[in-house]
């Protein structure tokens, strides 16, 4: 299977659950104005990714977030795959972004504390404005761009993004399928060398694992701490030697 037939058709399949989370996003989009309770889906789906985020990394991410769910089944299937720009992965950045999305809903949560419908209805604004954000990168870029600066996706890099590591075996032949199928798009090959990828961002979703032809990936917790050292550097400098 070549580089450039894994695209479309040939996506390596996702989980059954992912289409269903999918579908809860898509409910939650459509009838959140009307139905505000809907909106409270939001911040469960927060709280699970950070909370997961502190044992697993961005495990919630990869595997059960209902907007990622949604890039990885439907979206993906017809948005390009283009690489993402190595500034969006900048931690200044992400959290000057973090910081301004949660503070801007802080605030109009403010505007009418005691509401449930009024709380409802802010959550689903936000899910309505950073999707909009999300499939305008999607759309340049790849489905999951928006991941690289989802406040949600920030916290759970900085809280635990070293639990789980995305190992390389020596049988690896540095095909790059892995890349291709890899939703963030990682130039996972690149650590071949060192036997795992040390990239806070890998959302363990397992798609790499599943195209690689050799089995040579795997996601499993650092053997030692020698390994753990900062990822983001790393990634940088892969990324503007590419």
């Amino acid at each position: 299977m070549s580089l450039a037939r894994l695209h479309h058709a040939e996506l390596p399949t996702v989980a059954t659950h992912r289409w269903l989370l999918a579908g809860v996003m898509l409910t939650v989009l459509a009838l959140g104005w009307k139905y505000p309770l809907l909106g409270f889906v939001v911040p469960l789906a927060m709280l699970a990714g950070m909370a997961g985020g502190a044992l697993r990394g961005r495990y919630v991410c990869g595997n059960l977030c209902p907007r990622g769910s949604f890039f990885d089944t439907f979206f993906a299937r017809f948005a390009p795959r283009r690489e993402i720009p190595a500034k969006l992965f900048a931690m200044p950045l992400r959290w000057l972004i973090t910081a301004g999305l949660m503070s801007f809903m802080v605030y109009q949560l403010a505007q009418n504390p005691g509401s449930l419908n009024h709380w409802g209805l802010v959550f689903w604004q936000m899910c309505l404005i950073t999707t909009a954000a999300a499939l305008l990168l999607g759309v340049l870029y790849r489905p999951r761009t928006w991941c690289a600066i989802c406040p949600v996706g920030t916290i759970a890099n900085a809280a635990g993004g070293n639990k789980r590591h995305l190992t390389i075996a020596d049988s690896c032949r540095s095909c790059r399928l892995c890349e291709k199928a890899c939703p963030m798009g990682h130039n996972i090959a690149d650590f071949k060398s060192q036997g795992a990828m040390l990239d806070h961002d890998c959302l363990q979703c397992s798609l790499c694992v599943k195209v690689c032809p050799k089995g040579a990936l795997g996601i499993e917790k650092p053997v030692s701490t020698a390994c753990q050292v900062p990822a983001q550097p790393a990634k940088d400098e892969l990324r503007k030697a590419a």
